[in-house]
């Protein structure tokens, strides 16, 4: 059996493959390891922003309920492990080694992602667990998670503008994809859409048997909201909430333990404050519009002195980059371009991102930190934001965690 850094390595020679649209391949190699994926009941997440979040609460519910849970999320900020959880913890190198490299060998010929998603539906089978909650990896009707059978709950949360190489240039196109995933017999839960979006979204839905109900409609799960503590930071977290709510009711779970599992979820690097001996860094992980939208909403609420306030920033190139830094240089003066790592894709670099806005161009993120840092003092906020990739290595270097190579996939 492969050791698991060599196995790590003959799944990161994958990555060329790139995120492979299309079922069947999926489809074969579940078949040959047994069909895992109907092994447990499963809640399924797709949407562009919030989907991370609603999932991260719903297994938070599912566990506050005595459920034995599994969570599969991408990418990873540190370390590969946590992309496939069990019982809220990142699975252990020891679960871990077997599953890959059973994965690997069985099905040579998937994608890093689809691969990924194979390891994490065997660890479920292999832990018994009472409810998976999925996160879709790239739209939803063709996306490597869509080989589960009916779950017992599943969610759009949010359209924004995001892979449109992929998935679309318009956000019905997209929002179609993201319908994918619906049913037969199956209720979708809806995030806030808008009224074209969401006749986008039921269209596809009622053509595969499913239909839909939105959580801003819904009056008990608005209710609730309205007065309940919401572990995650950001105003847009309550609308994830409602999601989480509805979703957590249809597997089973009371109030009182939806009102635990959200008030204790934890999606690190989503509007992260870390207080460090220098001072305190915003991580967050905003790499489309919508998301820095929600970045420069929380960060009105803090009314900090422009002076005190600055931004690390770096981006990868397929995404909507002058958007987005156009909307931060608004709000931020104080900037510092750095490119993120990456073992996929390519980054904007820092020249040409001090070229639309003005900047100053840094080598690597521990000089763009202390630069950062040196700017706004110890008292002021240093803002990291524009990747994921870039809040994964800002964070593991902050707090010394291992890190295994990012993958944006």
């Amino acid at each position: 059996m492969l050791p698991l850094p060599e196995a790590l390595h003959a799944l990161y020679a994958r990555i060329p493959l790139g995120v492979r649209l299309g079922l069947e391949p999926m489809r074969e190699a579940c078949a040959a390891v047994g069909n895992p994926e109907r092994s447990f009941p499963a809640v399924h997440v797709a949407g562009t922003n919030g989907k991370g979040s609603v999932s991260v609460m719903v297994e938070s519910i599912a566990r506050a309920s005595g459920l034995k849970t599994g969570l599969f999320t991408s990418p990873h900020l540190a370390r590969f492990a946590e992309r496939i959880q069990l019982d809220g913890h990142p699975i252990s190198d020891e679960q871990l080694r077997p599953l890959l490299a059973e994965a690997l060998s069985r099905a040579p010929e998937l994608s890093f992602f689809e691969t990924t998603t194979l390891a994490a539906f065997l660890a479920f089978r292999a832990a018994k667990v009472d409810l998976a909650v999925i996160e879709v990896g790239l739209g939803g009707r063709l996306d490597a998670t869509n080989v589960i059978p009916t779950p017992r709950a599943a969610c759009i949360t949010r359209i924004a503008m995001d892979h449109t190489d992929r998935l679309g240039t318009t956000l019905v196109e997209i929002a179609r994809e993201k319908a994918g995933i619906a049913k037969p017999g199956l209720d979708l839960v809806l995030g806030p859409l808008d009224a074209d979006v969401r006749a986008a979204i039921d269209a596809v839905a009622h053509a595969a048997g499913a239909t839909t109900t939105s959580a801003e409609e819904d009056g008990e799960a608005v209710a609730f909201v309205s007065t309940a503590r919401v572990g995650l930071a950001g105003a847009h977290q309550r609308a994830n909430a409602r999601v989480a709510y509805m979703l957590g009711r249809r597997v089973g779970a009371d109030v009182t333990a939806c009102a635990a599992g959200i008030a204790a979820a934890k999606w690190p690097g989503r509007l992260e404050t870390l207080t460090t001996h220098e001072g305190k860094v915003l991580l967050d992980a905003a790499h489309n519009p919508d998301g820095v939208a929600s970045l420069l909403a929380h960060l009105a609420t803090l009314a900090l002195p422009a002076a005190s306030v600055a931004l690390v920033f770096g981006v990868l190139a397929d995404k909507a980059w002058t958007e987005m830094l156009d909307a931060l240089a608004g709000a931020v003066a104080l900037r510092f371009y750095v490119k993120p790592a990456t073992h996929a894709r390519s980054p904007v670099t820092p020249d040409d991102l001090a070229g639309r806005h003005a900047g100053e161009v840094c080598a690597s993120v521990e000089q763009a930190l202390a630069r950062a840092r040196a700017a706004v003092g110890s008292d002021g906020l240093v803002i990291v934001a524009g990747s994921i990739l870039l809040v994964g290595e800002v964070r593991s270097l902050l707090l010394g965690l291992p890190r295994d190579p990012p993958v944006s996939m």
